[in-house]
C-alpha cells in the first residue's frame, strides 16, 4: 500500500505547483486581463479548480514607464557626458535588430562616416601627400574620388613632378618660365583667379599634364609596338639603282634620297607618298632637310599677306601635285631651277613665288637688290634670317660647326607667341629633336620646309618641298658631293666632296660663300670647321688608316676608322682624350652624346658597344647584328640599329637590354633614322625597295578611323596599314 500511494502524492504535489505558477503569472498581467478571466470563466481550465484574484505586486517607474516618460528621450542618450550609457544602449538595440534592419542602418551611416580628409588641408599638403605616388594610373584613379580630388590631381604642378619622376623633362626651361609668366600677367588683367588660370593652362597653353600623357603613351608605344602608317615598294630595275643612300626626316617631311637619282619625299604624319622631285641626272648620295617655320607667329603673319601655298588635297594625289597652281606658275626655262655657276649671283633671277618660300620679303627693296660680293656681306646676309628671331640683349644663335669655346658662349633664345596647345607642346619640346642623325635642322624663318640635296652629278639642288620646284642648281664641285649639312637656323649649307673639298653655301641666295681646302682624299663626313671665317681649328691625326665616321656635339669629337678604332678629342684643344677598342672591324656607326654621357659605336662585326664619356669604359658589347651594322640612332631611352643582316632591332639606352625588333625581317637594311613619334625603316625586302613609316604617337582620329575601316573589311591580302604579326 505505501508504494502504491507514493506516486498519487507526487502528482498532489505537482498539481499544486503549477496552480500556483498560474496563479502567479495571471497576477502579474494587467487588471483588464484579470476582468477578462472573471467575466469568461468558459476559458478556465477543464479541470477542476479554483481561480482566486490576487492583487498584483507594486511596480517601478523604470521598468514599465509611463506614457509621460516615453514621450520624452532618455538623458542617457542625449547627453554627452555619459559615454559609456550611450554605447550599451546602442549596442542592445542593435542586438534586437533584425539583418534587414541592420542592412538599412549600415547604409544610412556608410555616407555619414565618409570624410574627404585632402578638403580639410591646405594645398601645399595635399601636393605633399600626392608626391608619394609615382604611377599615373592611381593619380587617374585618384581623380575619380570626388570633384575635389579631380580638381587637385590636374593641377600642374602635380604633373610637372611626374614630368620628371619619368624623364619626361624635354622643354625649354626658359620658354615654359617665360610662357607662364606671360600668362599670369594676362591672367591678372582680366581679373581670373588662380582656378580660372589653371583651366585656362591646361585647355589653351602648354601643360605638363598634357605633355607627360603624350610622353607618356609614346614610351608605350615603343615597347608594344607602334602602328604601321604605311609601306611602300619601289621596284629595282638595276642592282645599283634601287639602294637608298641617304634619309631625312622631321615632324612633318621624311626624304629618300636614292641611287636612281630620284627624291621621294613623303607626308610624316599620314606615311603618303607626297611627290617625286626629279633634277639630278645620277645617284643621290646626300639629302637635308631644314623644316619651315609655319608654326612659329611671324610666319602666320607672312602666310596670311599671301605668298606660295601649298594646295589642299595634294596627299590624295602626290604625283599630280608637282605641277603648279596657275596663278603660281614659273617662267618658261626655271622649272628646272636656276643654274648658279661660282662666283655668279641670280638671286634676282628666282620667280617671287620661289622666292616667298625662301623667306623674302618682297617688300624689302635690300631683299630684292643685288647685294656686294664681298665675304663681309655674304657672311652678313647669312645671319640676317638669325637676327630677325633674336630678342634685343641676347646673344645670337651659334653655328652648329663653330668652335667648342665659341659654342658655350652662346646661348639660344628665341620669343615664341604659340597659337593653341599642340603649337605649344611641340615647340617647347623641340629640344629633343635629334638634329644631326636625322639629317634635319630647323629653320631660319622661311614659310616653307627646304630640301637641300646632292649626288654624283657635282651640283647641289636646293627645292622647295610644298611645291615640289627646283630653286636653285648650285655647281662648284668637281666631283661627287657625298655628305651634306643644313646648320640650324641658319641658311647656311656645307658640303664634302670626292675632289677632296669642302664648300659652304648661302642655300637662301644661292651662294657659294667659301671653299674649305685641307684634305687630300674624298671627303666623306662634316665636322670641326669654324664656318663663319673658314679656319681649319685643329687637325686631328692619330688613327693609322682611313678614318670613316665623325660625330661631334660641340664639345667632343668621336672619329671611327679602317683600323677598328674610336678615337675621342677635345674639341677645343685638339687633344686626343681616349683610344677606344673592342671591335674587330671597320667602325662605320658613331653617335655621340654629352648629355646623356654616352657614345655608341657600330661596326663591320655586327657589335654595338656603348661607351662612358666620363670614364671610357665600355657599359654594354651588343652582339646586334650577323652582319655589318648600317644604321644606329639613340636618345635617352632607347637605341635603334639596324645590320645588313635584315634585322632592326631596338634596346635601352641604358641597360643594353633587347626590347624587341621593330620591322619584319628583310633581306638588308640600309638605313634607318626615328625622331620621337616617327620612325622610319628603309631596307630591301622580296627584290623590292621598301619605305616603312612607323608612328609612335598617339592615335589621330584618322588613325582610328583607318583601323576601324581596315577592322570591318574582309581579308583580301592587301597590306591595310596595321602593324604585320611575326614570331
Amino acid at each position: 500500500m505505501g508504494i502504491e500511494k507514493a506516486p498519487a502524492a507526487q502528482q498532489t504535489r505537482k498539481k499544486g505547483r503549477t496552480r500556483n505558477e498560474s496563479l502567479i503569472s495571471r497576477a502579474r498581467q494587467p487588471a483588464d486581463n484579470q476582468l477578462d478571466v472573471l467575466q469568461h470563466p468558459s476559458q478556465a481550465s477543464q479541470s477542476e479548480r479554483h481561480d482566486i484574484p490576487v492583487a498584483p505586486p507594486p511596480r517601478s517607474e523604470r521598468a514599465i514607464p509611463t506614457a509621460a516618460a516615453t514621450s520624452q528621450p532618455s538623458t542617457s542618450l542625449t547627453d554627452p557626458q555619459h559615454p559609456a550609457n550611450r554605447h550599451q544602449q546602442i549596442l542592445s538595440f542593435l542586438n534586437d535588430c533584425t539583418p534587414e534592419e541592420l542592412l538599412f542602418i549600415s547604409q544610412t551611416v556608410t555616407p555619414l562616416l565618409k570624410r574627404d580628409f585632402v578638403s580639410y588641408l591646405p594645398l601645399e599638403l595635399a601636393f605633399h601627400i600626392l608626391s608619394f605616388i609615382d604611377e599615373p594610373k592611381t593619380l587617374t584613379r585618384a581623380s575619380r574620388v570626388s570633384r575635389n580630388w579631380y580638381r587637385i590631381v590636374r593641377d600642374e604642378v602635380v604633373w610637372r613632378r611626374m614630368c620628371y619622376i619619368h624623364g619626361f623633362n624635354d622643354w625649354d626651361e626658359d620658354k615654359v618660365e617665360a610662357m607662364l609668366e606671360r600668362e599670369r600677367w594676362k591672367a591678372r588683367e582680366n581679373g581670373q583667379g588662380e582656378g580660372e588660370r589653371n583651366h585656362r593652362r591646361s585647355s589653351d597653353t602648354f601643360s605638363f599634364r598634357r605633355h607627360f600623357k603624350k610622353s607618356y603613351i609614346i614610351r608605350s608605344n615603343w615597347r608594344n609596338g607602334g602602328d604601321l602608317l604605311s609601306t611602300h615598294r619601289l621596284p629595282i630595275i638595276s642592282p645599283d639603282n634601287g639602294t637608298v643612300t641617304s634619309l631625312a626626316l622631321d615632324s612633318d617631311w621624311v626624304v629618300v634620297g636614292l641611287a636612281s637619282s630620284m627624291i621621294k619625299l613623303y607626308r610624316a604624319s599620314t606615311g603618303v607618298l607626297f611627290r617625286t622631285l626629279v633634277g639630278h641626272d645620277s645617284g643621290v648620295w646626300g639629302v637635308c632637310l631644314s623644316d619651315s617655320a609655319s608654326r612659329s607667329r611671324l610666319a602666320r603673319k607672312k602666310k596670311k599677306k599671301g605668298g606660295f601655298q601649298s594646295r589642299e588635297g595634294e596627299d590624295n594625289h602626290p604625283e599630280s601635285s608637282s605641277r603648279p597652281s596657275t596663278g603660281d606658275a614659273l617662267p618658261r626655262g626655271l622649272s628646272d631651277g636656276t643654274h648658279v655657276m661660282p662666283d655668279e649671283s641670280l638671286e634676282h633671277l628666282v620667280p617671287a613665288a620661289l622666292k616667298k618660300a625662301l623667306g623674302f620679303d618682297l617688300s624689302d627693296a635690300s631683299d630684292s637688290s643685288e647685294a656686294s660680293n664681298t665675304d663681309d656681306d655674304l657672311r652678313r646676309m647669312s645671319e640676317a634670317a638669325s637676327d630677325e628671331f633674336a630678342l634685343p640683349g641676347q646673344p645670337q644663335v651659334a653655328p652648329a660647326y663653330q668652335s667648342a669655346r665659341s659654342r658655350r658662349k652662346g646661348k639660344q633664345h628665341i620669343d615664341i607667341e604659340p597659337n593653341g596647345a599642340e603649337e605649344a607642346d611641340e615647340m617647347l619640346s623641340s629640344r629633343s629633336l635629334p638634329v644631326t642623325m636625322s639629317s634635319s635642322s630647323r629653320g631660319w624663318g622661311q614659310p616653307h620646309a627646304i630640301v637641300v640635296s646632292g649626288g654624283c652629278d657635282k651640283t647641289l639642288r636646293v627645292w622647295d618641298a610644298d611645291s615640289g620646284h627646283c630653286i636653285y642648281v648650285l655647281h662648284g664641285h668637281s666631283a661627287t658631293i657625298r655628305c651634306i649639312r643644313v646648320l640650324d637656323k641658319r641658311p647656311i649649307a656645307v658640303t664634302g666632296s670626292r675632289d677632296s673639298s669642302l664648300r659652304v653655301w648661302n642655300i637662301k641666295y644661292g651662294r657659294c660663300l667659301r671653299i674649305l681646302d685641307g684634305h687630300d682624299q674624298s671627303v666623306r663626313c662634316l665636322d670641326v670647321w669654324n664656318i663663319d671665317t673658314g679656319e681649319c681649328l685643329h687637325v686631328l691625326s692619330g688613327h693609322y688608316h682611313q678614318v670613316y665616321c665623325v660625330a661631334f656635339d660641340g664639345n667632343m669629337i668621336a672619329s671611327g676608322g679602317l683600323d677598328t678604332t674610336v678615337r675621342v678629342w677635345d674639341a677645343e684643344t685638339g687633344q686626343c682624350m681616349a683610344l677606344l677598342q673592342g671591335h674587330t672591324a671597320l667602325v662605320c656607326q658613331l653617335q655621340l652624346s654629352f648629355a646623356n654621357n654616352l657614345l655608341v659605336t657600330g661596326g663591320s662585326d655586327g657589335r654595338v658597344i656603348t661607351f662612358s664619356l666620363s670614364s671610357y669604359e665600355p657599359l654594354h658589347r651588343l652582339a646586334a647584328h650577323d652582319s655589318s651594322v648600317t644604321a644606329l640612332q639613340f636618345d635617352k631611352d632607347f637605341l635603334v640599329t639596324g645590320g645588313n643582316d635584315g634585322r632592326v632591332r631596338l634596346y635601352e639606352t641604358q641597360t643594353g637590354n633587347f626590347i624587341r625588333e621593330i620591322s619584319e625581317p628583310s633581306e638588308s637594311v640600309w638605313q634607318v633614322a626615328f625622331i620621337k613619334e616617327l620612325c622610319a625603316v628603309m631596307c630591301k625586302r622580296a627584290g623590292k625597295t621598301v619605305v616603312e613609316l612607323w608612328s609612335l604617337g598617339p592615335k589621330t582620329a584618322k588613325m582610328r578611323r583607318k583601323a576601324r575601316k581596315a577592322a570591318l573589311q574582309p581579308e583580301t591580302g592587301i597590306s591595310t596599314g596595321s602593324r604585320p604579326k611575326w614570331s
